[in-house]
């Protein structure tokens, strides 16, 4: 792995690597981003805002039907007909503008190829998806890791929740002091920051619940202060 200057043995970073190790054993390959295209990752990372995955599977099968599932597509399709394809993600109408907005940025600076937006040096590209309207933080990194493939952490309420739990970051951190924190100490690689994502949220999602986690379940449970002030299970 590269390490671009990350000091990999230090402390944080063997207890990220372990905590990364425990999950993986425990999850397996999580086989994420689910998309045949880059584009289809840009598509689906402004679908998947404040929604479930499950919401944005739906719309997907909406927009393939349609043969809309390219930038190209929904630039050229009304905004209406494509809210009626994305009804399950919810703010369906503001993610639609979303949608629309992306797609004349890549025609109009990129002659409508997202490829060559894609390759674009990570902390450039990153700062590219974050001036165009409707894209945070945690969506253009969904972009630079997941469809561009260049090193870049993403963070959600999954992450910050159950780090926080471990005693490893603060609650109240930013979502760039967070990001940085992981960058900082992990080696820099793609498909590490990729799986570390995808089974962050699969622990996130299915065990270390918002309220009454199932800490009996958890494979980091020996490792995180919170899990040993409940009982078995949360109960």
């Amino acid at each position: 792995m590269k390490t671009k200057g990350n000091d990999v043995s230090d402390s944080v970073t063997v207890r990220l690597l372990e905590i990364y190790e425990r999950l993986f054993a425990h999850y397996g390959d999580r086989r994420w981003w689910p998309a045949d295209t880059a584009e289809e990752v840009i598509i689906g990372a402004i679908l998947v805002q404040n929604v479930a995955w499950k919401n944005v599977e739906r719309a997907i099968t909406q927009l393939r039907a349609k043969g809309w599932l390219t930038l190209a597509a929904l630039r050229e399709a009304a905004a209406g007909d494509i809210e009626e394809c994305i009804v399950s993600t919810l703010y369906y109408r503001m993610k639609a503008r979303k949608l629309k907005a992306f797609a004349a940025m890549v025609h109009e600076e990129f002659g409508g190829d997202a490829n060559l937006l894609l390759a674009l040096p990570a902390d450039d590209l990153r700062a590219r998806l974050l001036g165009v309207w409707g894209v945070g933080p945690e969506t253009a990194d969904d972009m630079v890791l997941y469809a561009a493939r260049q090193p870049s952490f993403v963070v959600d309420a999954y992450t910050r929740r159950i780090f926080f739990r471990l005693g490893v970051t603060r609650e109240n951190a930013t979502y760039d002091e967070l990001r940085d924190f992981f960058m900082r100490h992990l080696p820099v690689d793609v498909g590490l920051y990729n799986q570390y994502h995808a089974l962050i949220d699969a622990l996130g999602h299915a065990l270390c619940l918002s309220r009454r986690p199932r800490c009996g379940e958890c494979p980091l449970r020996s490792l995180c202060p919170s899990c040993a002030a409940q009982p078995v299970g949360g109960e």
